[in-house]
């Protein structure tokens, strides 16, 4: 696309052609980078569920929460951040937009209401209110991802999987990014980073909701070059946020200075502007050669093929009697049942039923309940389990932005080193799962010993482990069972999280503590008459050694896994998908020369009209025109 001139006056090149500054500010904004860059944006505000644990304590103190309700409030915290039905259907009949919009409003409704609960704006809400709150709140989460993360799939389908680990990315940066705007905005107020939360997300959805939209798909060829621009800035935004929390631990920071280290934040996630201009002027220039050098257009001439012989008429069939169409039914309704205990082998696509009555999704599922259920009640319960071991408010925000840049971490290098290990050394994803599990031990026994200044580093190997499982989950899931239904069974297996948290969260840790605060307060609660809080590590210890133990018994149930698709992960497990794009390309160029003949004879068609073509002309004109009859 060439712009010449403009109102807004335009730059001479030399050679008769001009760039309009307006009109390429136009293109960029509208182009597909700028909505990729867009996406980031919001993406990196919409993991306000990940930071449940700095605001946490002031929800249990404000409303007077044990620590069981508080650990309820968080299952719902999770079910909504987990359950994306509704919003997957509402995007499969409207626009990107709505679904954006409703995500917004969804989320400024869920998080200022609970806002005005703890600072007493409101009166205080029943609990089962609190938790609707919470879970639309979450939820809006589900809205941003499908608005935006699906968005961009469809429009860079040929590099789905970069894109899908670049915003994934930013979502685990999410938590550490907030922290940073929360200091510098409202200081040391964690109540108002609770308010920050709901208009943030927001307003960053509502400014750029209309840049997000489906575009004409583009043949890329080889990966190109921003989508490394973009990973190396994501590293370099994920390394600063990294130094900045071990320096702020360290020394104490003013109000201003934090005001500049986010400003070094905002810098880092603007930066990507660069190059999305960039590319743009890139695509504009390669178009400007291509309009001054025209390549010459090849023109083939083929004889007319002989008419083919017309079909036969078909017989009309008398419509089934009801006998008989119900009998169809229910041998249909049969088959259904039979074929959901008969799958099809790994690798091949398999049908949703068939796909949740597998052993293997079964073994998939449990293992990852295990896991992210463990990993999860580390995460949510990180500000408690900080206040009980005796660590700083200051810390426990630093444990939480460690979590979050680990978390970023995790979801980059399982992504990358699972590809590189499956190709090159065909080491299976469901073994690297297993290790990950096994890793995240570490992090539960440090937790639950309350080792000196351990939960530093526990921070870092929960985050990194919870990252971790995500992208091997959703790609062995892709894997075993095919990608026909993958959007539903993708779906399903984000259900473990919620499910996970309910049992480790709120019936064992949430549990465990309060009975220990009760025994530490000789059985009376707090002032507020349901307020307790525990000091030590007892509060934790026997909850983390349990899930621990439930841990190590998914990397066990794991390993059954590995054992039954040792063979499937030996083999090329995408020979089948180079097999279809070869096929593929080789039918859509089938298809763009059967258009070109198509385009040519009719213009011959046309023309042979207008020159009153001879009974011979006109009668291969009916052929090409696919009439069948002589003239």
């Amino acid at each position: 696309m060439v712009f010449a001139g403009g109102t807004c006056g335009g730059a001479g090149d030399g050679d008769g052609l001009k760039l309009d500054p307006c009109r390429f500010a136009v293109r960029v904004v509208r182009g597909r980078w700028f909505m990729l860059f867009s996406s980031f944006l919001i993406m990196a505000a919409a993991g306000a569920t990940y930071i449940f644990s700095i605001y946490s304590k002031d929800i249990k103190s404000s409303l007077g929460y044990d620590q069981s309700t508080l650990n309820t409030l968080s299952f719902f915290k999770d079910l909504g951040a987990n359950v994306g039905v509704l919003s997957g259907l509402i995007n499969e009949v409207t626009p990107p937009w709505v679904v954006l919009a409703m995500g917004a409003g969804m989320n400024l409704f869920g998080y200022l209401m609970i806002y005005l609960a703890i600072t007493g704006r409101t009166a205080p809400p029943h609990v089962w209110l609190m938790c609707l709150y919470i879970c639309v709140g979450a939820n809006s989460q589900t809205f941003a991802n499908t608005g935006a993360l699906v968005t961009c799939v469809k429009n860079f389908p040929e590099s789905r999987g970069i894109v899908l680990g670049l915003l994934k990315g930013f979502v685990g940066l999410s938590g550490a990014i907030m922290t940073q705007l929360y200091y510098a905005i409202y200081g040391d107020d964690s109540k108002s980073l609770v308010l920050l939360i709901a208009w943030l997300p927001a307003a960053i959805s509502i400014v750029f909701v209309h840049t997000i939209r489906i575009m004409k798909v583009e043949t890329q060829g080889k990966t190109p070059k921003p989508f490394f621009c973009f990973l190396y800035i994501s590293i370099a935004l994920a390394t600063y946020l990294l130094i900045a929390i071990v320096i702020e631990n360290k020394v104490t920071f003013s109000h201003s200075e934090f005001g500049i280290s986010a400003a070094v934040v905002m810098l880092l996630l603007v930066l990507p502007l660069a190059v999305v201009v960039k590319e743009e002027f890139r695509v504009f220039k390669q178009t400007k050669q291509d309009l001054q050098n025209p390549q010459p257009l090849a023109i083939t001439v083929e004889k007319p093929s002989p008419p083919e012989p017309l079909p036969l008429p078909e017989s009309k069939q008398s419509p089934p009697t009801t006998a008989t169409a119900g009998t169809k039914h229910k041998n249909h309704v049969v088959s259904c049942v039979g074929d959901m205990f008969r799958p099809p082998d790994r690798g091949e696509d398999y049908s949703i039923l068939q796909a949740l009555v597998s052993i293997d999704m079964i073994i998939l599922f449990f293992a990852t309940i295990c896991g992210v259920g463990g990993t999860l009640t580390a995460i949510d319960n990180m500000g408690q389990i900080g206040e009980s071991l005796g660590y700083p408010k200051r810390s426990i925000a630093t444990f939480v932005s460690l979590i979050s840049i680990w978390n970023y971490a995790g979801r980059v290098a399982s992504g990358f080193a699972s590809e590189i290990f499956l190709t090159k050394y065909k080491f299976p994803r469901p073994l690297m799962l297993t290790a990950v599990l096994l890793l995240s031990c570490v992090g539960h026994l440090l937790i639950a010993f309350g080792v000196s200044n351990s939960l530093y580093f526990a921070s870092v190997v929960i985050g990194f482990c919870f990252g971790a499982q995500w992208p091997l989950l959703f790609a062995i899931i892709s894997e075993i069972f095919g990608l026909k239904y993958y959007s539903t069974l993708y779906n399903f297996g984000g259900v473990a999280s919620p499910i996970g948290s309910y049992i480790l969260n709120v019936r064992v840790a949430g549990y465990l503590y309060d009975r220990e605060a009760l025994k530490q307060n000789n059985g009376v609660r707090g002032p507020n008459g349901t307020d307790l809080t525990c000091i030590g590590v007892e509060c934790y210890k026997l909850s983390f050694i349990i899930i621990t133990a439930v841990t190590v018994l998914g990397a066990l149930v794991s390993l059954v896994l590995v054992w039954r698709t040792k063979d499937f992960y030996k083999g090329d497990i995408y020979a089948k998908f180079r097999e279809q794009m070869a096929v593929a390309e080789i039918d859509m160029a089938a298809g763009n020369f059967s258009l070109d003949r198509i385009d040519g004879e009719e213009e011959a068609t046309q023309k042979k009209k207008k020159k009153n073509a001879t009974s011979q002309d006109e009668e291969e004109e009916v052929v090409v025109n696919g009439n069948g009859k002589r003239a």
